[in-house]
């Protein structure tokens, strides 16, 4: 007999357009998604690193014909429709949409430009809005959809030479916010994840540095840094009809970091 809890979390049949989904972050939650039923595609940058990803994700899982990717700049909004469009033709339209690219340059405040926070601004908090209302149209015909957006810890709290990151991770709780006020009575549900220390390329300088690796796991109720398994379970979740009262929310996977 099929447990009914278990349909709760199956994904089967959905669609999830994944942005920053050739690494870290982004790629793991992509995995998730698929092993939990659903198709996926993988948009990033570079066209070697999603082919990679597609060929881990195949052949893990075997499921060659639920993995796609779209090579594209998120920074450029003219391209965004075109993403979606695309995605579109490929699986059909996407009802969930992981915005986890994003990009922190590490300055500090006197070394800051208007390039590079204009840029920070734009891939972090800019796209994320702009992608979700193009994906928005489809979710809404569907009658049901989900966004899942990526804060931070510094969505709460400053970090030192990241102030256009902690802006925009700041912004995107409430954003996060905003796109549930807008657009759940449409069915779609925003959501956020705000993880902790994980090994990314964004956190390269933290995990190259064991002095700091360590201070980190310390600051941490559970006693250590992040896991990108970890992840797994709230990304179905939001992803899922078990949240399907959830909404504009920010949920921390960050071992009690911001408990502390």
């Amino acid at each position: 007999m099929t447990n009914p809890m278990h349909s709760l979390f199956d994904l089967t049949g959905h669609i999830a357009l994944c942005t920053g989904g050739s690494s870290g972050i982004g790629k793991r939650m992509a995995w998730a998604l698929l092993n939990a039923g659903a198709k996926v595609i993988l948009v990033a940058r570079s066209e070697k690193n999603l082919a990679q990803a597609k060929t881990e994700f195949t052949s893990q899982s075997g499921m060659d014909e639920s993995v796609a990717t779209i090579a594209a700049d998120l920074s450029d909004r003219s391209c965004l429709g075109d993403i979606v469009s695309s995605a579109t033709d490929i699986f059909g339209a996407p009802d969930i949409l992981i915005n986890a690219a994003g990009i922190n340059l590490r300055q500090a405040a006197d070394d800051i430009t208007d390039e590079t926070w204009d840029q920070t601004l734009n891939i972090n908090l800019s796209t994320p809005f702009f992608l979700a209302r193009h994906c928005s149209a489809g979710m809404k015909q569907k009658g049901s959809g989900r966004i899942i957006n990526i804060a931070s810890l510094q969505s709460y709290r400053a970090f030192p030479n990241s102030m256009p990151y902690g802006a925009s991770k700041g912004g995107i709780t409430q954003l996060t916010r905003a796109m549930a006020e807008n657009w759940s009575a449409d069915g779609i549900m925003a959501n956020a994840i705000a993880p902790g220390f994980f090994p990314t390329e964004l956190t390269k300088a933290v995990y190259e540095n064991p002095e700091m690796l360590a201070h980190n796991a310390g600051m941490t109720a559970i006693g250590r840094n992040g896991e990108l398994a970890d992840l797994d379970g709230t990304t179905i979740f939001l992803a899922s009809r078990a949240s399907s009262y959830v909404t504009g929310q920010v949920i921390a996977v960050d071992g009690g970091f911001t408990a502390k």
